[in-house]
């Protein structure tokens, strides 16, 4: 799969920004360094980047009929190329997105992580061309059908970025389950699907496998760096809910000792020991800044942080080598990230990226009151504006993102509707909007060690019990409707349960139009708890914009059995009647 785009560029750019500090002339710069269009347009893209993600993921996306609960799905495309299809690696990177816009306030996508790790510990014990769980072999399968069983055709296998990427995500996910009290949740459920990954990790990290674009068999630079986060932030998940990691204290060490690898003095090599041609200045390396970026930690060398001397170095090489390839980067200047330290560093490294912008730098540090540093500022703003400005020009009116951009015309290409594309952009707007992930502990660690040892530890595996995720006794029910309205309506529902108001409209849950778009006009929210078992009629209703009149949906009371036993939450989809 190739995801080379534009989308991957701004990403890093935007990444260039929020390490700067909000200060002096710098602040009145990023307030001011869009256009309004262009606001605009990452305004709208990002809801429509939010639902695309959505409509893709089973079983209720309506992109995807037929994947099961939890299953991303990396197209809706099914023909030329076909990509109904869940990779670990595109669920894991998708979900991370989700699950990072959730700990910032988006609630209603709880329902849709719980079921991703539902879906996860059962993809973990599906035995498949790549091997099963017995001795974790089965974790590097990089795909499987949507229905959660094996893809059994040929394919570049095994892919040992997947386990490393979904660790990352289902980390996250359990720091912010136990900050808001839940450990046992943690520990019982979702600790044994991460300590599976990372123990894949600490046992196969130095095989090699096949590459993110699934074309290089060898070791892949993007493979390791994310091999490495994982191992780290595990060790600390571990240390904090009193369990065991041998592999993350052995092998994180290694690891990293075994990434420097990779650097060549001025680019990235992306693949070594290879057996294909694909191996040097790639957007692998920059993708893998990307995902280790850490907001807490300088720029750091050793884990090729994006504002690093290597990563700026390394970027500009990349994309140096691809401006006489693509007719539609002409014009673009070069710049590349900073110190968000408040200062602007110059090495040797890194000197050809500043140059770029303001031909005059010189190697020295430049504090972030001098000209120079405001200049340069200056330049990262325009520089960043072209980039998104070429994403806004050839995305279609619809918003839809595909795999790929022509690179003559800007025509999208390949796969239609690409959940990584969309999980992409919904990054760049984040970091854009000044929203960062969680550090992951990049900036407590070591250095790397000065002879690397190609060592390994084996693994233990077991099956995650599918346990509950809430309480039993009662849980949440989201309700999605999709229903068109105009100015000023809102959509309620109301039902026989108090929790959605006995009927009272007074007392109705309030639908919200977050996700509303022309071509999917979805009306959301989530109930208070609802007991287990009970049957619950419920139907929807609108308001007019003065708020007092009131239109029922047509039809027959809906019923819905609150389901007893494990209380995993409850999405209900439905359609207005008439």
């Amino acid at each position: 799969m190739l995801h080379l785009s534009l989308t991957v560029v701004f990403v890093a750019i935007i990444i260039a920004w929020i390490q700067l500090p909000l200060a002096g002339p710098f602040k009145g710069l990023i307030e001011q360094r869009l256009p309004g269009d262009l606001d605009s347009f990452l305004a709208t893209e990002n809801a429509v980047a939010l639902q695309g993600i959505l409509d893709n993921i089973g079983s209720i996306g309506k992109e995807v009929e037929g994947a099961d609960s939890g299953i991303v799905v990396a197209s809706p495309s099914r023909v030329d190329p076909d990509y109904f299809y869940t990779w670990t690696r595109d669920a894991a990177l998708t979900f991370k997105v989700l699950i990072d816009h959730f700990i910032a306030g988006e609630t209603s996508l709880q329902p849709r992580i719980e079921d991703y790790i539902s879906a996860q510990a059962v993809l973990q014990t599906v035995t498949n061309p790549s091997g099963d769980l017995t001795d974790g072999s089965g974790l590097g399968e990089p795909k499987f059908e949507v229905n959660s069983t094996a893809f059994e055709s040929p394919w570049g296998r095994p892919q040992r970025d997947g386990p490393a990427l979904r660790a990352t995500a289902l980390i996250a996910y359990s720091q912010w389950l136990l900050d808001n009290g839940r450990e046992r949740e943690v520990s019982t459920t979702i600790w044994p699907i991460i300590s599976n990954d990372l123990s894949y990790v600490g046992q196969y990290w130095n095989q090699t496998g096949f590459d993110l674009w699934e074309e290089s068999e060898g070791s892949s630079f993007f493979t390791i760096a994310v091999q490495h986060r994982s191992l780290v932030e595990g060790q600390a998940l571990a240390e904090r809910i009193g369990a065991t990691c041998s592999s993350c204290a052995s092998q994180a060490a290694q690891v990293l000792c075994f990434l420097q690898a990779f650097w060549n003095g001025q680019f990235v090599i992306s693949n070594i020991n290879a057996r294909s041609i694909r191996n040097g200045r790639d957007a692998n390396s920059i993708l893998a800044s990307i995902q280790t970026f850490d907001p807490d930690a300088a720029c750091d060398d050793a884990t090729f942080q994006p504002c690093s001397s290597r990563a700026l170095s390394n970027h500009k090489m990349v994309t140096d080598s691809f401006r006489p390839l693509y007719s539609i980067n002409a014009g673009i200047p070069n710049v590349y990230q900073f110190d968000r330290l408040g200062s602007l560093d110059v090495v040797r490294t890194s000197l050809p990226f500043y140059q770029d912008l303001y031909p005059s730098v010189a190697i020295g540090t430049y504090p972030k009151d001098s000209p120079v540093y405001n200049e340069v500022i200056s330049a990262i703003k325009n520089y960043a504006d072209g980039y998104v400005g070429i994403v806004q020009k050839y995305t279609p009116s619809d918003g839809s993102l595909a795999e790929q951009y022509s690179g003559e015309d800007g025509t999208p290409k390949s796969a239609t509707d690409l959940t990584w594309s969309y999980a992409a952009f919904l990054t760049a707007v984040a970091r854009r909007r000044r929203n960062v992930p969680s550090s992951w502990g990049a900036s407590a660690v070591s250095a790397p060690p000065k002879t690397c040892r190609g060592t390994s530890a084996p693994g233990t595996y077991r099956s995650s019990p599918i346990s509950c995720s809430s309480n039993a006794s009662a849980f949440p029910v989201t309700f999605d409707v999709r229903k068109v309205t105009s100015y000023g309506e809102t959509v309620y529902v109301s039902g026989s349960d108090a929790g959605l108001g006995a009927w009272n409209e007074a007392e109705a849950l309030q639908l919200q139009a977050s996700r509303y778009t022309d071509s999917d006009p979805l009306w959301t929210g989530t109930s208070q708890p609802l007991a287990a078992g009970e049957d619950i009629e419920y139907k929807y209703f609108k308001t007019g914009i003065n708020g007092i009149d009131i239109q029922w949906e047509g039809g027959s009371n809906r019923i819905h059995t609150v389901p007893e036993g494990c209380a995993k939450g409850v999405v209900r989809s439905d359609v207005w009647q008439q």
